[in-house]
């Protein structure tokens, strides 16, 4: 039976080593022309203090952690917006555009599968390698969310210039068809940006 599961990009469920379900989001800064981030999508560090949407694949790109929803004045309305996604435009460029992130290094996440792994055992097999991000950069408009899935065919075990490590399966009866994509995975993310000295060289 297929799974349940539709690409929902990253959604954090804990820390490692903790057992609380998130340790909080901080506050980064928006450009005005940057393009739509969805709620779910990793952001990666940019020139002049911004965050930005990574790339589709995300290889490479030093993430400084995943978006969880913004705050900036309406240009059309004056008054102020909240949303789980930043959509592109539409800010009165006299306020700051405040993006909130869950930037924690340990901050844990799951992701839905883009494919099959065949079965549980190639599953497990998996878990600590490192994986590349299918449709990282997209969403919608309708309900705000990433599209991101984990990209099952870019699995490897010692490329650390990807963006994701695997650390484990979530348990969930309506998504345990590992014969179907949409198995939800435990990952971390690599090289965060927030460790690294050159993040926001590497990010760009």
């Amino acid at each position: 039976m297929a799974n349940a599961n539709v690409a929902f990009g990253l959604k954090p469920i804990n820390t490692a080593g903790s057992t609380p379900a998130t340790s909080g989001t901080n506050a980064y800064f928006i450009d005005s022309g940057a393009s739509a981030i969805y709620q779910g999508s990793p952001v990666k560090a940019v020139n002049g203090g911004e965050i930005a949407i990574g790339s589709a694949t995300g290889d490479t790109v030093k993430y400084v952690g995943v978006f969880a929803g913004c705050e900036y004045v309406s240009s059309t309305t004056g008054k102020k917006v909240f949303s789980n996604y930043w959509p592109g435009s539409g800010a009165d460029t006299n306020f700051d555009i405040i993006g909130h992130v869950y930037d924690n290094p340990m901050q844990r996440f799951i992701i839905a599968t883009d494919a099959t792994f065949t079965d549980r055992a190639t599953a497990i097999a998996s878990i600590f390698e490192n994986t590349q991000l299918d449709s990282g950069a997209s969403g919608s408009t309708i309900t705000g969310n990433s599209s991101a899935k984990m990209d099952v065919a870019t699995l490897d075990s010692s490329n650390t210039s990807l963006p994701l490590k695997i650390v484990g399966i979530q348990a969930d009866v309506e998504n345990e068809d590992f014969a179907a994509a949409g198995i939800p995975m435990i990952v971390m993310i690599n090289n965060h940006a927030l460790l690294g000295a050159d993040s926001e060289a590497a990010a760009s």
